[in-house]
């Protein structure tokens, strides 16, 4: 496929840029959240902490890692990097799809605190296991965002063998 125009390019980088450093916000924010909820003695913050997190896991996170995959994709179709030609854009593809593929099932938890929240304060040490469990998942996605941004960042070096396939291809096709 020949890369996207200049503007149609520069408007696709724009929205995967977006919408993956808008996750990458998302995650930090709900690890603070998870944080306050676990530590907080104020069963109002405590309550209002895991309702917001439901809010913040469902309407900002998943839609986030939906479109940060969904224009990924068509950014990588869309340029020389291709989508498989190089090892960085194909790991990043997979973490991109992973975590994504893995979100709904880390959303249970902050489901089922929400409603616990909703139906009554948490106590100091109530549920504890699965509030330290959103920490944990929180700091996890965190990191492996951080690792997709970085491998964005620095490109490693690499060719896949399809890539070296595609460059030997069109090495050979005249001019």
């Amino acid at each position: 496929m020949t890369p996207f125009p200049p503007r149609l390019r520069k408007l696709t980088l724009t929205l995967h840029v977006t919408a993956s450093v808008g996750w990458l916000g998302a995650v930090a924010a709900f690890l603070a959240l998870a944080i306050a909820g676990l530590t907080s003695t104020s069963p109002q913050t405590t309550r209002g902490v895991y309702l917001g997190m439901g809010v913040v896991g469902w309407y900002v996170i998943v839609p986030f890692s939906v479109a940060s995959l969904v224009t990924g994709v068509v950014q990588s179709i869309g340029t020389v990097w291709g989508l498989l030609r190089h090892y960085w854009v194909t790991a990043n593809l997979l973490i991109t799809a992973v975590a994504t593929l893995l979100l709904p099932v880390h959303m249970q938890p902050v489901g089922h605190l929400a409603d616990a929240a909703a139906r009554a304060a948490l106590a100091g040490g109530e549920l504890e296991g699965m509030r330290i469990q959103l920490i944990a998942d929180a700091a996890a996605a965190l990191l492996v965002l951080l690792t997709a941004a970085a491998l964005s960042v620095f490109k490693p070096r690499g060719v896949t063998r399809y890539g070296r396939r595609r460059q030997r291809d069109q090495s050979v096709l005249p001019h």
